[in-house]
């Protein structure tokens, strides 16, 4: 696997392989990879001549900065995941190579961005949407992949790509789950083991698909702070807290 740190040699690479005519998969991450990662680089690599991933902790993106800083960092794992799943190349920037500009430039959306996590977490699309324009532009894929469980995102990015003409498929797929219903994330390490126990319950309960009111007295009951339940695209979309971990989820109607 080649990994590669700066926009200017994934760009040289890139002309490699559009020079050798090669279609590209890409798959962008935080890291602390899991199999709902895994996922998505199989799906990569079945679809694509050449599969590059990301991992980039994005700073922008978070409203609450001791998030930001308590966000877990598994490196060396996750280059050895990469490795073992046949991944081609691993772009891996920090701040300054993604953010020349220091954050100057920024995309904003003004409707889907504002509702559900948006209308909670002030300036966490407009991070996501930079980032991920950026991250598209650098790599310039054919095809970009990315998780269901993360529904809003999915469908914003791929509306913004609809609406800046960005010729890349979105592709979103189906959320990993553990064996007890809850989806794989990243934020599940910083669960305490009592948090884990009750953490399966929030995808449990929207999938009994009660009236939104009972939803979240059933959710309050089982030791949940609510953020939101809401319907929407025929989904029903939830944010909530254990304890300091918000953890989303959504279930089709």
């Amino acid at each position: 696997m080649i990994i590669i740190k700066t926009a200017d040699e994934l760009k040289l690479l890139r002309k490699k392989f559009s020079e050798e005519e090669k279609d590209i998969g890409f798959v962008p991450t935080m890291g602390v990879l899991h199999d709902g990662h895994k996922s998505l680089f199989q799906k990569s690599l079945l679809e694509n001549d050449t599969t590059v991933v990301s991992i980039y902790v994005n700073k922008t993106q978070f409203n609450d900065k001791n998030d930001f800083e308590n966000y877990p960092v598994h490196i060396e794992k996750d280059i050895e995941i990469l490795e073992q799943s046949g991944v081609d190349v691993l772009f891996l920037p920090n701040y300054d190579v993604i953010y020349p500009d220091d954050y100057n430039y920024r995309i904003n959306e003004y409707s889907l961005s504002k509702i559900l996590c948006g209308r909670t977490r002030e300036g966490h699309f407009e991070g996501v949407l930079t980032v991920v324009m950026k991250l598209l532009n650098i790599v310039r894929p054919n095809r970009a992949y990315f998780g269901e469980k993360d529904f809003q995102q999915y469908l914003l990015i791929k509306n913004m790509c609809n609406s800046f003409f960005l010729d890349i498929e979105i592709i979103g797929c189906p959320t990993i789950r553990e064996v007890d219903g809850l989806a794989m994330s990243s934020r599940n390490l910083l669960l305490t083991e009592q948090e884990r126990k009750i953490a399966p319950h929030f995808y449990n309960t929207l999938n009994q698909q009660y009236s939104i009111t009972k939803t979240k007295e059933e959710l309050e009951r089982l030791g949940f702070k609510v953020d939101y339940i809401e319907d929407l695209e025929n989904r029903r979309f939830g944010a909530v807290y254990l304890g300091k971990v918000r953890l989303i989820d959504n279930v089709e109607l």
